[in-house]
Formats: C-alpha cells, sequence, structure tokens
C-alpha cells in the first residue's frame, strides 16, 4: 500500500462513531453507532484503548481495540480485542502495522506477553498472526451465561 498512514487513539464518542462502519466489519451484530459508542464508554472503564490507522485524509482504514491487563497467566500483557482493516484494504499491510503499533505500546508499558484470540474458523487470520509473530498457546473456551443480546449489553 502506497498511502502514508497516521496512527491515534480515538478517544471520544465522535471518533468513536466515525470508526463505527470499518468496527461494524468485523463485528457485524454491532446495530448502529450510539449503542456502540455506549459499549466503548463501559469498555473504557476496564482500559480498552482504540487505535486507528487514518489515510492523509483523516479516514479510518483500520482499528485495533486493546486492553493492558494483568493476570497470573501473563503477568502484565495487552490484549488485542479487536483488529480490522476495511474489506478493500485487507492485504496491504495496514492490520500488520496496526499490530506493531500495539505491539510497541505494549513493551513501552513494560508488558511480558502481547495476546489475542481468533476464531478457529478464521484460517486465514490464524496465518495472518503466525506470520506476524504470534504462536497459538491454547484454547479458548465460552459460555453464554445470557440468552440476548439486551442482557449481554449489560
Amino acid at each position: 500500500m502506497d498511502t502514508t498512514l497516521t496512527f491515534r487513539h480515538l478517544d471520544s464518542p465522535e471518533d468513536w462513531t466515525r470508526a463505527f462502519d470499518v468496527m461494524k466489519e468485523l463485528r457485524p451484530h454491532l446495530t448502529d453507532a450510539d449503542t456502540f459508542c455506549a459499549q466503548l464508554r463501559r469498555q473504557r472503564e476496564e482500559n480498552y484503548r482504540l487505535l486507528a490507522a487514518c489515510d492523509a485524509e483523516g479516514t479510518i482504514l483500520g482499528l485495533a481495540g486493546y486492553r493492558a491487563q494483568t493476570n497470573t497467566l501473563y503477568g502484565r500483557f495487552i490484549y488485542v480485542d479487536d483488529l480490522v482493516v476495511t474489506a478493500r484494504l485487507q492485504r496491504g499491510g495496514i492490520g500488520a502495522q496496526l499490530l506493531d503499533k500495539v505491539r510497541e505500546i505494549a513493551r513501552h508499558a513494560r508488558c511480558a506477553h502481547f495476546v489475542l484470540d481468533t476464531g478457529l474458523h478464521m484460517p486465514l487470520a490464524q496465518r495472518f498472526y503466525f506470520r506476524n509473530g504470534l504462536l497459538a498457546k491454547g484454547m479458548h473456551f465460552v459460555e453464554p451465561l445470557v440468552q440476548n443480546d439486551t442482557e449481554r449489553a449489560r
């Protein structure tokens, strides 16, 4: 990709609204920008940050949502919740650059690990993560505890 990218954190509801269409490509269950902004407000209380890759005009081309956490398995680590590049620009290096920026943030924060999950049904994403230095270390197990999206949003 020839475009010079800039990276910036999106910290306001106005920024989040601008990011909604790109995030919806990864998370099609998101219904509207207002609901998305409300979700990000809640996630911000849990240290979630949203990093955007933008072109020279400020158009958002990709996003990386992440948070710093600490647990007994990894110690202090960065967990990548969301990584998406708009479909028309995938395979152009933007995703790798976003991962590199978040990895740099993790190193600067003295994190011991850099962690993310991807679906077992997503072999292209798995290959992308392998190419970018991440290794599969386990399986992610989930049990739904709510019956619908309204309960899930609480």
